[in-house]
C-alpha cells in the first residue's frame, strides 16, 4: 500500500520555515558577536548579549519540539513567536548601540513576514510593538564606546551585511510562500473539479439505476419473443440474424445481472485478486462478444513475472469502453497492448481511425460530449473517474501514423501487486 502523506496546515508551515529562519539569524548573531569578542572590536556587554543569545537558542529548539506534537498551529501562537523575535531582536540593539546598529533594519523582516502570512490585525499589532521599541532605542541604549573612524567603517558594513540577510530571508519566505498559495490554489482546483465529477457521477449513478431496473422487464419479453420466432420461423438466414438478436439480449441481460452484482461486491469489498493477463483476457473476450464485427491484435510487451491486481468491477466497465470506442472509430485493425514496469501497469489500444481533432482535444472525457453521431457522450467520462478513483490515468493521443492511441495506466502498488 501506498504511504500516506501527511498534511501540513499553512499556518504549521510558516512557523517551520520562521524556525529556519530563526536559527540562520541566530547563527549570524552567534558569529558576528562571537567575531567581535574575539578580535576585540567593541566593548559590548558580552555577558548580557550571550544570555540573550542563549534565549533565543532555548526559543528554537522549543518550538522545533511543539512543531513535531498534533497540537494545532493557531495564528495567535505564529503572532506571538514573531513578537517574541522583534524583542529579542530589541534587546540584542539595546546592548549593542540601539539606534545607531546597522541591524536595526531587521524589524521589517518580521513585520513583512506577517503582513504576508497573518490577517491585517495581528499585522497592524505587531508593526505597533515595533515601532513602540525603535522609538525607545533611539532613548535608551548601551553606548558603544570607539573611535570615530572605526565607527564609520563599522556602520558601513553593518549596513550592507543587514541588508544582504534582510534580502536573503524576505525573499526566501516570500518565495516559499508564493510556492504554497499556488500548491493551495491547485489543490482547490482539484478538490472543486472532483467535486463537481462526483455530482455529476451520482447524477449518472442514479439514472442508471433506475434505468436497469426498468430495462430487465422489456429483455424478458424480448427474449421470449425470439425463441417462439425461431420455432416458427425455419428460415435459415433468419434463424442467423435471430441467434444473433438472442446473444446479444443475453449479452444486456448479464450485463444488468453483473451490474447488481458488482454493487453488492463493492458493498462487500469482495474482489478477487488476479494475472493482469487472465483480467485483460477475460475483457477482451467479453468485449469481442459484445463487438464481434471488430478485430484486434494483443501484443503482451512485459518482461518478467505476470503482476497480479485486484480490479474492482467499475474499472473492467471502464475498459470496456475504451475498447468499444476505438472500435467505433475504426473496428478493424485495433491493437492492443499490455505493458508493465516497477511501478505501472500500461495497456495502450490504438485504432486507426481519424484521430483526436486538436479543436476538441480539451472537451473528449466532459459528460455529455461526443464526437459521434450517436451515444451520451458518458462512456469516457465514466472510464476516466473509474480509473482515477482506483489512482490510474486515462490519456489519449494522435498517433504519429494516423488514427488514436488511448492509454490506460494503473499503478501496481495501489492495486495490491504481490511479487511475494
Amino acid at each position: 500500500m501506498l504511504a500516506p502523506v501527511k498534511l501540513l496546515s499553512a499556518t504549521r508551515q510558516n512557523l517551520w520555515r520562521l524556525t529556519f529562519i530563526r536559527t540562520l539569524v541566530l547563527a549570524a548573531q552567534a558569529g558576528s558577536v562571537g567575531l567581535a569578542y574575539w578580535l576585540d572590536l567593541l566593548p559590548l556587554p558580552w555577558l548580557q548579549l550571550g544570555v540573550t543569545l542563549m534565549f533565543s537558542m532555548v526559543l528554537c529548539a522549543f518550538t522545533a519540539i511543539r512543531l513535531r506534537t498534533s497540537w494545532p498551529v493557531t495564528e495567535l501562537e505564529y503572532a506571538l513567536q514573531l513578537a517574541c523575535d522583534l524583542f529579542i531582536h530589541s534587546v540584542l540593539l539595546y546592548f549593542s548601540g540601539g539606534s545607531t546598529n546597522p541591524f536595526v533594519s531587521y524589524y521589517l523582516v518580521p513585520l513583512t513576514i506577517a503582513a504576508v502570512t497573518l490577517p491585517w490585525r495581528y499585522s497592524v499589532v505587531l508593526s505597533g510593538i515595533a515601532l513602540t521599541l525603535y522609538t525607545l532605542l533611539l532613548a535608551r541604549f548601551y553606548p558603544l564606546q570607539t573611535f570615530p573612524i572605526a565607527r564609520e567603517n563599522l556602520q558601513v558594513y553593518g549596513m550592507w551585511l543587514s541588508f544582504a540577510l534582510a534580502a536573503a530571508v524576505i525573499t526566501f519566505f516570500a518565495a516559499r510562500m508564493a510556492e504554497e498559495l499556488r500548491r493551495q490554489e491547485e489543490l482547490r482546483a482539484i478538490r472543486r473539479e472532483e467535486g463537481l465529477r462526483d455530482q455529476q457521477l451520482l447524477a449518472v449513478a442514479t439514472q442508471a439505476a433506475g434505468a436497469a431496473h426498468e430495462l430487465g422487464t422489456p429483455l424478458a419479453t424480448m427474449s421470449v419473443l425470439l425463441k417462439e420466432m425461431r420455432q416458427d420461423h425455419p428460415d435459415p438466414l433468419l434463424q442467423d440474424d435471430l441467434s444473433v438478436l438472442q446473444d446479444q439480449v443475453k449479452l444486456c441481460k448479464e450485463t444488468l445481472q453483473q451490474l447488481v452484482r458488482a454493487a453488492e461486491a463493492n458493498r462487500r469489498l469482495a474482489v478477487e485478486m488476479q494475472e493482469v493477463t487472465q483480467w485483460l483476457d477475460e475483457a477482451l473476450n467479453r468485449w469481442h462478444l459484445m463487438r464481434p464485427e471488430a478485430s484486434y491484435r494483443f501484443h503482451l510487451l512485459g518482461q518478467g513475472p505476470v503482476p497480479r491486481l485486484a480490479p474492482p468491477p467499475d474499472l473492467t466497465q471502464a475498459l470496456l469502453n475504451l475498447l468499444n470506442n476505438a472500435a467505433d472509430a475504426c473496428p478493424e485493425g485495433l491493437e492492443v497492448r499490455l505493458d508493465w514496469d516497477a511501478e505501472n501497469l500500461t495497456i495502450s489500444i490504438r485504432d486507426h481511425g481519424a484521430g483526436v481533432p486538436l479543436a476538441i482535444a480539451e472537451q473528449i472525457g466532459k459528460p455529455f460530449f461526443t464526437t459521434k453521431g450517436k451515444g451520451f457522450g458518458l462512456g469516457l467520462f465514466l472510464s476516466k473517474a473509474s480509473v482515477t478513483r482506483a489512482g490510474g490515468s486515462v490519456k489519449l493521443y494522435s498517433h504519429e501514423e494516423g488514427g488514436t492511441l488511448t492509454e490506460l495506466r494503473l499503478p501496481r502498488a495501489a492495486r495490491g501487486d504481490d511479487h511475494e
